[in-house]
This record gives structure tokens, sequence and C-alpha cells, in this order.
């Protein structure tokens, strides 16, 4: 299990629920209380709200088949909306510390995959159909046994694996670490900074920020992680206000040295009022008129079997960060979990806002303290605000947010040490389930690449019996996903 901060305080199971609420919530059963519960819940938006600027970005950027683009500032509420009350539905049912928006990845997938084939409405329905099968997967208990059919040790490579993509992700946002241009003429594919050198001030303040919050962790201060983000954010708003740095982008020109997607200053007009127009805006049938049945199928495979394992990655991370597994490597209501996601799925295309999910930063207010689901509900309500307080929201710089990230990656990292290396049948597929998330950015990838890899190995070794039956399925999907070019290309 990956070690969390020390001020966890009570251990588990120990002192008697004090009212109804606490023993709905398991509260003080999981060692919890409510000030842990409140400050998991803030750590856990502020570390996430970027997505109610990101997404709009995302899929605002994008032409459907009809030439038609989605309102930004109408994808901007929906998208507070629907993660709103999917997380506090995520609370009160999973109770679990897992907060759900719009699935990074798969809203990319959306717009530049799938929406030029078709239409807006035609490409959300398609998630919304998505969103319904996974649900009938999980009250049938396919999804469920396909997760328990997992080595419990390549649930923790999971684990180890998206920390580490949570720390390239921090470190890349921030502008630590970037690509290196094609026209450098070297085969190096990322380095530090600009030319390898830190030269601007937003890098900066992720680096202060960086160390006040790894100084303030070593140190076993409360609130460490949130204190991080909001002393980085204070920091950001003082030397953009002495240095007027500006954007990332000016006007579609790229400014190096610029904030990455939000500038830290404080909006003339922080309260708007939610346009709420693209609900309900989605079709279940178009798509296969346009775009033929084959094509709708693959795309519907495709966005399948990103949420598919990319929750249950998700989910096992964050709950390894609490020590809230079973021996097995499972969460407690697995099954509920499960199921709030999928209907979050398809909740996030019925709104027009892509498919929404549970999301990783979740581990950044359960390394604050959070163990139920009542940190959801703190989660959730920030988000229902920042439907009317939207410009608040984007204060926060990815150079003041990626702090968080970076040292949650460090802390979910801390459970490799569970795996047995010495054991190539296991060590050979959890390591590459554990490099591939970050090396190719996706958490699909890594855990697709590790269980072909352990059926391959085990069968190789003439050990076909410690295989579970299901994983021959999902091994054999999952070469399917990896392999979807060449098949459309071989049937169409």
């Amino acid at each position: 299990m990956a070690v969390a901060p020390p001020d966890n305080g009570t251990p588990p199971g120990s002192g008697q629920p004090t009212n109804g609420f606490d023993r709905y919530f398991e509260i003080t059963a999981r060692g919890s209380t409510l000030t842990r519960e409140v400050r998991g819940g803030l750590a856990t938006f502020f570390t996430m709200a970027y997505i109610v600027v990101l997404n709009p970005l995302i899929l605002g950027s994008a032409v459907d088949g009809a030439g038609n683009t989605l309102p930004i500032p109408a994808i901007a509420a929906a998208t507070a909306l629907v993660a709103g009350l999917m997380t506090i539905l995520m609370g009160v049912v999973g109770r679990f510390p897992l907060a759900v928006a719009a699935g990074l990845g798969v809203n990319a997938l959306v717009a530049y995959e799938v929406a030029p084939e078709m239409t807006w409405a035609d490409a959300m329905g398609l998630v919304v159909i998505e969103g319904l099968i996974i649900a009938v997967l999980v009250l049938t208990g396919l999804r469920t046994a396909v997760f328990r059919s997992v080595p419990t040790q390549m649930k923790t490579a999971i684990g180890v694996g998206i920390g580490l993509f949570l720390t390239i992700i921090g470190l890349v946002d921030a502008g630590f670490v970037r690509r290196i241009p094609d026209e450098a003429n070297t085969t190096v594919p990322v380095g530090l900074g600009i030319g390898g050198k830190l030269v601007s001030w937003p890098m900066l303040v992720f680096v202060v920020g960086l160390l006040v919050t790894l100084v303030l962790v070593v140190r076993r201060v409360k609130g460490a992680i949130l204190i991080g983000i909001l002393a980085s954010t204070a920091l950001a708003m003082v030397v953009e206000a002495l240095g007027n740095i500006g954007p990332s982008f000016v006007d579609g020109v790229p400014n190096p040295k610029g904030w990455s997607l939000n500038v830290p200053t404080l909006p003339s007009n922080p309260i708007d009022v939610p346009d709420l127009s693209l609900l309900g805006k989605f079709n279940v049938l178009g798509s296969w008129e346009r775009a033929g049945w084959l094509v709708v199928l693959m795309f519907i495979f495709t966005l399948l079997i990103t949420d598919f394992f990319d929750t249950m990655g998700t989910m096992v991370a964050v709950g390894q960060e609490g020590g809230m597994l079973d021996e097995e490597g499972t969460p407690p209501r697995a099954k509920e979990i499960l199921l709030v996601d999928s209907i979050a799925a398809a909740s996030g295309g019925a709104a027009s806002v892509s498919s929404n999910t549970s999301y990783i930063e979740s581990a950044a207010g359960v390394a604050e303290g959070a163990r139920t689901g009542l940190a959801n509900l703190v989660t959730g309500a920030l988000f229902l605000l920042a439907m009317f307080l939207a410009p608040l929201v984007v204060v926060v710089p990815f150079e003041a947010a990626s702090v968080a990230l970076v040292v949650v990656g460090f802390l979910m990292m801390t459970a490799v040490r569970t795996i047995d290396w010495s054991d190539y049948e296991i060590a050979i597929p959890a390591f590459l389930t554990i490099v591939l998330m970050p090396f190719t950015y996706s958490i699909s990838n890594g855990i697709g690449a590790g269980l072909i890899v352990y059926v391959v190995i085990k069968l190789a070794k003439g050990k076909s019996r410690e295989i579970h039956p299901l994983l021959y399925a999902v091994a054999a999907l999952f070469v399917v996903y990896f392999l979807r070019g060449p098949i459309e290309a071989l049937l169409s």
C-alpha cells in the first residue's frame, strides 16, 4: 500500500460512530474526521478544477462533420454541473472519496476522432450508449468480476503507474518538462524548461511551490498539499501583478514564458449566470446512418475500453493511497462505485460534455486525509458553485495546481516496494504496466500491455490454470484495442 501523509489520525475501525451521519459515511470507522474530509474535498477540487476550463477548450476547438462548433461558455457550465452532481452521487452511493468529471483523453477522442465523422449530437449519443453498456456490465456483475480477476500485484502496479502518469502530467502542465521542437535536430524528445533552462517566472513559481509543499509533507504539516496549492497560487498572483507575464498563448501566438491555462489574476466580474443550453442535445441513432455501423462500433468499443479500465485503475490507485483496499486489492463498495461511474459516463454524453469518469486527482484529497464519500459532498458543492463563479475557478494556473500532482505521484510510487521483483512472471508485466502509462500518456495502454504480457508469460510457462478465465477475454479485447487501426482498414 502507498504511504499516506502522517495526519491520517485515528486507526480505521477504532471508536464508535457519534451519530447516523457518521455511521452512514463510516467516518469514524475509517479513521477520519469531519475536518479531514472537508480538507480532502477542498484539495481534490482545487487539484481538478482545471477541467472546467480545459474541457471547454478541447471540445470547443473541434468541428463536427456538419461544420458546427459547441459554445465554450455552455460547455463550461455543463461541465461544472455534471461534475458536481456526479461527484455528490459518488459520495452518497459509493461512499468513497472519488470525484468525477469529464475525462481527459476521452474528450479528445470525442472531439478529434468521433465528432468529425458525424454531428455533435450523434457523437454525444455514442457516449450515452457507452455509459449504458458499462452500467449493464456492472449490474450483471461482469465488471466487478473482471476487476477481481486481475492479480493483486498487477493492481498495485496499476496504482504505481498512475502515480508516475500524474507526475509527468504535473511536470508537463507546469512547463518544467517540455517537448523539444523538431527543428532542434535532436533525438531527445523532452527536456528541462526552455532550452534546458528554467527561464520563466511561472516555472519558478512551480519550483518554489513544489519545494514548499515537499517540506510541509516531510515536516508532517496537516493540509500540506492544499496549503501548497493555495500558497503557489498566491505567489503566482503576486508575480503576475508585478511582472504582467500573461498567458502562454497570446492571440494564437505561443508565449513560452507565460502562464499555462490560467493567468492568476482576480476577475472583474466573478459571478456569471450559467448557460445550460447543451443539456439533452444528444442523438443515439443518427451516428449509425452518418458514419456506418463499423465505424460506430469501433468508436463505442474504444470509448468503452478506455472508460472501463481507466476507472478501475483510478479506483485502485485512490484506494491504495488511502490504505482502503482489502487483501485482494479491492476498495469497499466496488460495485456501487463502478455503477455511479457508468451513470456519470452516460450523463456526460447527455449534457454534451463527453464521458464523465472517476478522477485520479482524487488522490490529492485522500493524501489530505479524506477517507469517505463526505469529501465528495464538499468537492461536488464547489463544482456546482463553479457554474456561477467560473471566473474565480480559473485563477489557479497549472504551475500552482501541478505541485499537488507531483507530490501525490511520489506518495503513490511508494507502493512499488510491495511488488515481488524477483518473480519475473509478475515483475515484467508490472514493469510494463508502470512505465507505459507515463510514456504513452495513457492509463489504458499500460493496463492493456501489462495484462496481455501477464497472460502470455503464464501460458509460456505452462501455468494456464493460474490465469482467471476472464483474463483471457480481457487480454483478447486489449489485443483488439491495440490493433483497431489495422482491423478497421481490413474491414473497410
